[in-house]
């Protein structure tokens, strides 16, 4: 084409822009999107860097050796399984060294409370300052409100009460999964010493340790879930539900946890009765 023609073709397409709407330009230079559109999609099919490997449980107070998971879980299996009774393990339980929080703070472990041939397992997350100082869970607030709960369900002398966790967490924060684990099998264990029909879960920290779950507490209240030991040779029903803690701040959430306390008793009572 010639120079007038190029001239006129510029002008035509120009006045089409105007047309369509187009004011203004914001490069100098045209831009290739369908090259880089292709470049994303190379940066996306190249694989992941892998994870970077797990990272120690390190206790806070200083001098105290990082503790190993592994070993840690190793060593708690061993003296959980070598146990023969509810009072055996709570002094396994006393002598285990693999948790990080006993070294953080806590003044002695805390194991249980309640009978010790109970229908129903309560599991809650952790000791806070009362347990602590008592040594037994759900001994504070909370506990005199899950008392309260209990006894108006008929559950009083049928429950065994425990944590995921057996020693205070600094500052009553969450249990970390991997404090959880390494007390795992001290839980597991006393469930098979016990024998419940049933596990009463407590909170969100313990409804995810134990049913090995990610949903949050208010999704998975008041449903039945089915615990499975790492063996497999136990199978129980478990319903979690909300911790009294959750309730002495949130005093209206009471009747959900009312609500779960009810089927639980109805489920344990229509087990109990002759066929």
């Amino acid at each position: 084409m010639t120079p007038a023609s190029d001239r006129r073709a510029a002008e035509a397409l120009l006045a089409f822009w105007a047309d369509a709407g187009v004011e203004a330009l914001y490069a100098d230079e045209a831009i290739d999107r369908l090259a880089e559109g292709a470049e994303r999609l190379k940066a996306r099919a190249r694989p992941a860097p892998p994870p970077p490997p797990p990272t120690p449980i390190r206790p806070a107070r200083p001098g105290v050796p990082n503790i190993d998971i592994g070993a840690a879980l190793d060593q708690a299996q061993a003296m959980a399984a070598a146990a023969n009774s509810i009072e055996a393990l709570a002094e396994a339980i006393a002598a285990f060294e693999g948790c990080p929080l006993r070294y953080e703070g806590a003044r002695q472990s805390v194991f249980y409370r309640g009978a010790l041939d109970a229908p129903v397992m309560v599991i809650g997350e952790g000791p806070g300052a009362d347990e602590d100082s008592v040594g037994q869970p759900f001994v504070g607030r909370a506990g005199k409100l899950l008392d309260k709960m209990l006894g108006a369900a008929g559950l009083t002398d049928r429950v065994f009460i425990t944590n995921t966790v057996f020693w205070r967490p600094p500052g009553n924060r969450t249990p970390t999964p991997a404090e959880q684990a390494v007390c795992a099998p001290f839980v597991e264990r006393a469930v098979a010493l016990v024998k419940p029909r049933m596990l009463l879960l407590a909170g969100g920290a313990s409804a995810k340790a134990v049913l090995k779950r990610d949903e949050g507490i208010l999704a998975m209240r008041g449903r039945w879930f089915e615990w499975k030991s790492t063996d497999g040779a136990l199978d129980l029903p478990a319903m979690p539900t909300l911790h009294p803690a959750f309730l002495l701040r949130q005093p209206a959430a009471k009747k959900k946890a009312w609500a779960d306390l009810l089927t639980l008793t109805e489920r344990l009572d229509r087990q109990g009765r002759p066929a």
